[in-house]
């Protein structure tokens, strides 16, 4: 018997692919033919994912790209035709895709969806094709849209998802509080944004119905009052990356250098931008803790400059500063000299963080990445949040205070070992993550 084929479907933003990409490499271990379907815009960024993972891995993921119609660079860079792209032009795409690798020998056995395109799965089950979705968030996220009608019918929000007044809720009583302002679906670009996505959210709770299984990358252990609300979702993380080539060795030749616990570590992911103002406060805080820093920068991080730095700033740190446009971000967090991470958290840093004991400063951008938080600072305890001034801005002296409060307590450093522990033993054998991964293999197996 042929070994069963899987056609994924991440939402194309790289905090999606990631963790998809992962999980395909998992399901290679187990024989299975893996498709991974990009759009045009995203097909690059999958192929630099995908390359990271090792030729051997490579060779076995079949990359299939479908047109976006989207006509230009700038077009592309706009996350609301992105969005309408993803909604309008990729399921009619997605399902000739579907017919075209039908018609041939290796029909497809499974879908395995992001959970937001829940188009994928109802044309999967139009198909006759199982399906199963994954949550790249963490299950918090999910149980937030399972609550929607509640939150409704309780008067927190109104029938477009806008919450009729600012205050802290918890979906249940051992959950962290979640801020109305910052439900994922409020604090995303301008009104149309915000309902397009709450809309998307109230359809999906539908689509997922339509799925036999719904994964998610967390673990028991982290959330155990989201799995108790929702116990169709399974968790089956720290989904991780498999051993790959080596990344940068100039970053890794100087991080040897370093003294153990000695670095601090800054990245925002792929969507965190900065006035000029706020980047240079950041820049002067790095400065003003006298630790050594390595800090990813985007070159599109700052509005409309590409050198935003304040004036003689890389002379005056020299190489107690490595100022990057990309890391290979598990290989630095395993890194020994590594201190603290300066971080948006967005949940696929969190968890790398989480899986190698690394203590957390928040500073969260936009959707889920509040809420994560919350489960750092306030549920966990491995990390501390900033505080802004009255304009707004993050500043320098807060920056450094900050870290020598996280990085000069060794309870938070004991705390986030401990929870590694905790996080990893979740996938070994008896784990509760690696069974579930287990059961599902059988399932694709049937």
């Amino acid at each position: 018997m042929e070994n069963p084929h899987i056609l994924v479907i991440p939402y194309p933003a790289q905090g999606h692919v990631i963790p998809l990409m992962d999980l395909s490499s998992c399901l290679l271990k187990h024989g299975f033919k893996i498709t991974f379907v990009t759009m045009e815009f995203n097909h690059q960024n999958a192929m630099d994912i995908l390359a990271l993972r090792g030729e051997e891995m490579g060779n076995r993921v079949h990359l299939v790209s479908v047109p976006d119609g989207l006509g230009s660079s700038e077009e592309r860079n706009q996350p609301g035709k992105i969005s309408e792209a993803i909604l309008q032009t990729m399921p009619m795409k997605v399902e000739e895709l579907i017919e075209e690798i039908n018609g041939s020998e290796r029909k497809i056995s499974c879908v395995i969806a992001d959970q937001s395109l829940g188009w994928a799965l109802e044309i999967a089950k139009k198909h006759g094709i199982k399906r199963a979705a994954f949550c790249p968030a963490a299950a918090a996220l999910l149980v937030l849209g399972f609550s929607i009608p509640k939150l409704i019918d309780d008067g927190v929000i109104d029938q477009d998802g806008t919450p009729l007044k600012r205050e802290m809720i918890k979906l249940s009583p051992n959950m962290p509080p979640m801020n109305t302002m910052n439900f994922v679906w409020a604090c995303i670009g301008n009104i149309n944004a915000q309902k397009n996505i709450f809309k998307l959210m109230v359809r999906n709770n539908e689509s997922i119905k339509l799925t036999d299984w719904l994964l998610c990358n967390s673990t028991y252990e982290l959330e155990p009052a989201a799995f108790t609300m929702a116990p169709n979702i399974k968790p089956i993380g720290p989904l991780l990356a498999p051993k790959s080539k080596p990344t940068d060795s100039n970053c890794l030749t100087w991080l040897n250098q370093q003294a153990p616990q000695s670095v601090i570590y800054v990245a925002f992911g792929s969507f965190t931008t900065f006035n000029t103002n706020q980047f240079q406060e950041l820049a002067l805080g790095l400065e003003l803790t006298g630790r050594p820093f390595l800090w990813v920068v985007r070159s599109d991080i700052t509005h409309g400059r590409n050198n935003a730095y304040p004036e003689g700033f890389q002379e005056r740190i020299g190489s107690r500063g490595q100022m990057v446009d990309w890391v290979h971000q598990k290989k630095v967090l395993s890194h020994p000299s590594i201190a603290c991470f300066i971080s948006h958290c967005g949940w696929n840093s969190t968890m790398e963080g989480l899986s190698n004991g690394v203590p957390f400063l928040c500073w969260p951008y936009f959707a889920d990445q509040f809420f994560n938080q919350s489960y750092i600072c306030e549920y966990w305890g491995v990390g501390l949040g900033f505080e802004r001034d009255g304009k707004g801005i993050i500043t320098r002296n807060e920056i450094s205070n900050k870290v020598e409060q996280l990085v000069g307590n060794e309870k938070y450093k004991a705390k986030s070992m401990a929870l590694k522990e905790t996080v990893m033993n979740s996938i070994a054998e008896t784990g509760g993550s690696n069974n579930n991964l287990k059961d599902f293999v059988k399932w694709l197996n049937e």
